[in-house]
């Protein structure tokens, strides 16, 4: 549940496979979440609650075969005490404990992923801003090269993993009902059903929103976010935190400047005013402009992760 903009916590959360048709039509739907289930006590009393409420003990299978068991905490230790103007103790209690809780996973998820020369990247952007293009013009170009996997982030349809999957890549879809963002959770499950190879490239690409994604790490070891030509140049000013939680700025569809009115300089200007150390590319994924040096830092970056754990 997002309590920045209310999205819900009880809509059904879906996985797929996208690799061959025959997979996606064995895994289909995997898990709902805070489904509720209902218990009897020895009075005769029923309660109804979603496995949120409880601590509960979850066996993990790792890619490589390997598994563990571990609790996913039911609370987390916040002030008794929070004042922000405009907004009550208790929202603000329970925000700290949502963005708690998805924090201890996303930074398990790190481990996971930097213990096995994971590179994995989490694509943020406007609808629109060109995330699925940019992912299918980088996979047909490197696919050769080294190992990618990709998850992909909607809230309904499996349009844009149908898409990874023509260029050959395997690719996990999640579907998030009524939800605006990715979470942490989402990703663990989506990386046992990916099973993605040790020292390669994890792209995941999130539900297009330039503002819940900010708050949610997932356990990716950078945000890369998509800035069109065909937007005002005045979005990071307006979209602040996630430029700041951001790593890297691709400007994307810069083919299509002869089209538009948009000040390429102020727009950088505006977003290392935000960020100003954000490693910045310019590039359109229809001509093929500026992707190499794309390339070359997946390339290089792919590489130090790997030497990491070798």
């Amino acid at each position: 549940m997002c309590v920045t903009c209310g999205c819900g916590n009880t809509e059904e959360v879906t996985l797929s496979l996208h690799e061959h048709d025959d997979q996606e039509k064995k895994t289909g739907r995997l898990y709902k979440r805070a489904q509720p289930q209902e218990h009897v006590h020895a009075d005769g009393t029923r309660h109804t609650h979603t496995h949120d409420d409880h601590s509960h003990e979850h066996e993990h299978t790792h890619a490589d075969g390997t598994r563990h068991s571990h609790s996913h905490p039911s609370d987390l230790s916040v002030p008794d005490t929070l004042s922000v103007p405009g907004r009550d103790a208790h929202t603000i209690q329970l925000e700290a404990q949502i963005l708690g809780k998805n924090q201890l996973l996303a930074e398990r998820n790190r481990g996971w992923l930097a213990g096995r020369g994971i590179f994995a990247l989490n694509l943020v952007s406007s609808p629109g801003a060109g995330k699925t293009t940019l992912l299918e013009r980088t996979l047909g170009d490197l696919k050769a090269e080294i190992k990618i996997g990709v998850v992909e982030g909607d809230q309904a349809t499996s349009n844009d993993a149908q898409r990874i999957r023509a260029t050959g890549v395997p690719a996990v879809q999640i579907n998030t009902g009524t939800g605006c963002h990715l979470e942490a959770d989402m990703l663990e499950r989506a990386l046992t059903l990916l099973k993605p190879e040790q020292n390669s490239l994890l792209l995941i690409e999130n539900v297009g929103n330039l503002v819940c994604p900010a708050l949610f790490d997932l356990g990716e070891k950078a945000k890369v976010v998509i800035f069109s030509v065909t937007e005002g140049e005045d979005k990071p000013l307006k979209y602040p935190h996630m430029f700041s939680a951001a790593s890297v700025l691709i400007l994307s569809k810069m083919d299509l400047l002869p089209h538009v009115r948009f000040d390429v300089d102020l727009a950088i200007k505006n977003a290392l005013t935000v960020n100003p150390k954000l490693k910045v590319f310019q590039l359109s994924s229809y001509t093929g402009a500026g992707m190499a040096q794309w390339y070359d830092w997946l390339k290089s970056e792919l590489t130090v992760c790997a030497e990491s754990v070798s």
